[in-house]
């Protein structure tokens, strides 16, 4: 934040502060007073931002305040008082909306279940077993927090109204973005195209340098030093919704199209993005250079919101614990199946094996083959447990411990593993809710009076139902023997791609770089060929969602139910579904011959 105000010329300094779980977390400490209820960064970053934003008359939108705004909101007021700066301070709440949830619990399904899931409307995908039990058992499992996504318009009321630092709680990522574009140029709520152009630059800009370099699927053309010290990205706003996405000079990394586009693909639903206030249909969605460090992103429509907005639902969930092991050089895999052979036995005679809802011996890494150094051969496996009972939970760390001098040869690790113990689960359960049901509002602070202002929103104006997501397999297919001869090689040569979890959900974007090879990409990467491509780790019960993007030459996917109930509580390594582009980017198919070629030129 600091770095953003004082490095060049901004207007508006926005901040994403909440991952998915952030809430739930933040609502656990909270309760049990282990924590103030919002962000310690977001608190550390505006107390040594303020006289700079005092100075230069820059705004602060954040939504790092977390399950507690109010509290961080009359923090902020303390420090600009005690420094008596001339800076207005207010907060924007509304999404909590646990005082409601036993009501809300009993209206916003006409199903057998009281809360709508946010895939539940889809008949073709089948959610986690356990995705409702925090219902069937609320003795155990008791909900922590039920946080709606607000949209932008309590904060441009904030804005509107004179305030200089608003902190605001479960926003949608994007919202501070939108807001400040909105305020700045005075639109309207019905100017549907430039908020939804305002939507994509927040999606752009939100998630720290990751459009400046980090998490870059093109990264290994350059060399490493390129990715240090990265600058924060700036999105310049037109009055039309279009952007230009940049970042300070002298800063390390780069915007480029290719950073662009990887960001722009990260955590989507397909080709409509959805917010509060506006859906943006990024299906032809153009984005161009215009020169260092300048990217123009336009082609957005923009259309009314949804009546209905992402309620996120956080419960105490259980346990889970990991032990990782390592193992070297010959005959792994019987080693492996040795280890949880051992483990599974003893939890067998103690009678606890059955009482866990999860337990896998997960094998990471393959050996290689004639290695020059231990390291180079060594793998590992990731025990991990998951129940409703710590002790159940635990008693796979003591059936570890009690048969661990009867280990394959050569285990070997980290000890302090010795000491695994059962962590609390944040469970998440994304559900539905009615607009109407929420009281957005910006609350501005005085400093010399006892009284502050409260303006309520009320729910959008407009609102439009959402049709059923798009899901196709490409129009007119070329033949794959058309383009010539082919060469086995991983798909990364000449695709880059980003993931992303989206609750229980990994989205996946692919593109290349010209016309030819997205003929070859939108024709090959079908539903079934991205299945084949996932190998052992595709399931039966996933279900697959696919789009394109033509002008930027993409393939997007989502795949549907490999992070079980969502980030908080699955048992995937990559919980976060990050690494699954650069898994199927590995994977080797047959590639035409000349686009290897045209790609090894820019080497």
């Amino acid at each position: 934040m600091f770095n953003q105000a004082t490095l060049g010329p901004v207007d508006v300094i926005t901040g994403d502060y909440l991952a998915e779980a952030t809430v739930g977390v933040d609502a656990m400490k909270k309760a049990e007073q282990t924590g103030t209820g919002w962000v310690a960064t977001a608190q550390a970053g505006i107390e040594m931002s303020l006289d700079v934003v005092n100075e230069k008359r820059i705004k602060i939108v954040v939504n790092g305040g977390s399950v507690f705004p109010q509290g961080l909101a009359e923090k902020v007021q303390e420090m600009v008082s005690e420094r008596n700066l001339n800076l207005r301070v207010a907060y924007v709440d509304g999404d909590n909306l646990m005082p409601k949830l036993q009501t809300l619990m009993g209206k916003t399904s006409s199903s057998k279940r009281p809360l709508t899931h946010l895939d539940g409307n889809n008949s073709l995908v089948n959610l986690a077993n356990d995705t409702y039990s925090f219902l069937d058992e609320p003795e155990k499992m008791p909900i922590l927090a039920a946080n709606a996504y607000l949209g932008y318009r309590a904060i441009k009321q904030g804005l509107d109204r004179g305030a200089d630092i608003i902190i605001c709680g479960r926003v949608a990522d994007a919202s501070p973005v939108i807001a400040a574009a909105a305020w700045w140029y005075g639109w309207a709520e019905s100017d549907f195209d430039r908020l939804a152009g305002a939507l994509v630059a927040g999606h752009l800009i939100e998630c720290s340098t990751y459009v400046t370099g980090a998490n870059f699927a093109g990264a290994f053309r350059y060399p490493p030093d390129t990715f240090v010290n990265m600058g924060l990205p700036i999105a310049e706003i037109l009055d039309n919704g279009d952007c230009v996405v940049t970042k300070h000079d002298g800063t390390g990394g780069f915007v480029s199209v290719d950073t662009v586009k990887c960001q722009l693909l990260y955590e989507l639903q397909g080709n409509i993005y959805l917010n509060s206030d506006v859906k943006a249909d990024i299906q032809n969605i153009d984005i161009t250079s215009q020169g260092k460090d300048r990217v123009h992103v336009s082609g957005v429509k923009g259309f009314p919101p949804p009546p209905t907005t992402k309620l996120a639902i956080f419960y105490r969930g259980g346990y889970q614990l990991e032990i990782l092991l390592n193992a070297t050089g010959y005959g792994t895999d019987h080693k492996w199946a040795i280890q949880e052979a051992q483990v599974r036995s003893k939890l067998r005679e103690w009678g606890t094996l059955d009482k866990l809802d999860i337990l896998e011996f997960q094998r990471v890494g393959t050996p290689q083959e004639n290695p020059e150094s231990q390291l180079q051969s060594t793998t590992y496996m990731r025990i991990y447990a998951q129940g409703k009972d710590a002790k159940i939970v635990g008693s796979v760390t003591m059936a570890w411990i009690f048969t661990f001098m009867t280990h394959f040869a050569g285990m070997n690790g980290y000890l302090e593993h010795l000491k695994a113990t059962p962590t609390p689960i944040v469970g998440y359960f994304p559900a539905l809710v009615s607009q109407t049901k929420i009281q957005e509002a910006v609350t501005i602070l005085n400093a010399n009076s006892p009284t502050p202002v409260r303006i309520e929103v009320g729910p959008p104006k407009v609102t439009q139902e959402l049709a059923a997501r798009e899901n196709y397999e490409t129009a007119n297919p070329q033949s794959l023997d058309s383009f010539g001869p082919k060469t086995m090689r991983p798909i990364g040569d000449v695709v880059l791609a980003r993931s992303g979890d989206k609750g229980g959900n990994i989205n996946l974007g692919l593109f290349v770089h010209t016309a030819n090879q997205y003929d070859w990409l939108r024709s090959f990467m079908t539903r079934d060929k991205l299945k084949a491509m996932m190998g052992k780790d595709w399931s039966d019960d996933y279900y697959i969602e696919r789009v394109e993007m033509p002008r930027i030459l993409a393939v997007h996917f989502v795949v549907y139910g490999p992070l079980g109930r969502g980030v908080c509580s699955s048992q995937r390594l990559d919980c976060l579904g990050k690494g699954f582009a650069e898994f199927i980017r590995a994977v080797w198919v047959p590639i035409p011959t000349r686009f290897l070629q045209e790609e090894v030129s820019k080497l």
